[in-house]
C-alpha cells in the first residue's frame, strides 16, 4: 500500500518558523484532499489543516493566521508551512491524504508515519 512521507520536522525556538512536507513513497496519479494531524503523549490526535483538490483550505482555530497548507500537483506534495511557533505547538505531525495510485485507481486514504516538531521556549 502507498504510504506518506513527512518531512521537514526538527527543533525550533519558539517565534521560529518551519516547513513540513508530505509526499507519496511511490509515483501515484494524483491526491485529492490532504490534511496535516498532530499528537502529543496520552491525547488524541487533533486536526490541524487540510486543503482539498480545487485549493481551499481550512484550519483549526488553534494554528489559524500563522499555519499555512499548501499543495504542488505536479509534485504530488503537501506542505504545512508553520510560522510563529509555540511551545505547544510541540507534536507528532501526521499527514493524510485521499490518493489515486493511477488514474483508473479507486481513492484510498493514507497515513505517513510522523515527523516530530519540538518547540523550545
Amino acid at each position: 500500500q502507498v504510504q506518506l512521507v513527512e518531512s521537514g520536522g526538527g527543533l525550533v525556538h519558539a517565534g521560529g518558523s518551519l516547513r513540513l512536507s508530505c509526499k507519496a513513497s511511490e509515483p501515484i496519479f494524483s491526491i485529492n484532499t490532504g490534511a496535516w494531524y498532530r499528537q502529543t503523549p496520552g491525547r488524541q490526535r487533533e486536526w490541524v489543516a487540510s486543503i482539498v483538490s480545487g485549493g481551499a483550505t481550512n484550519y483549526a482555530d488553534s494554528v489559524k493566521g500563522r499555519f499555512a497548507i499548501s499543495r504542488d500537483n505536479a509534485e504530488n506534495t503537501v506542505y504545512l508551512q508553520m510560522n510563529s511557533l509555540k511551545p505547544e505547538d510541540t507534536a507528532v505531525y501526521y499527514c493524510t491524504a485521499e490518493i489515486r495510485r493511477t488514474v483508473s485507481s479507486r481513492k484510498q486514504t493514507t497515513w505517513g508515519q510522523g515527523t516530530q516538531v519540538t518547540v523550545s521556549s
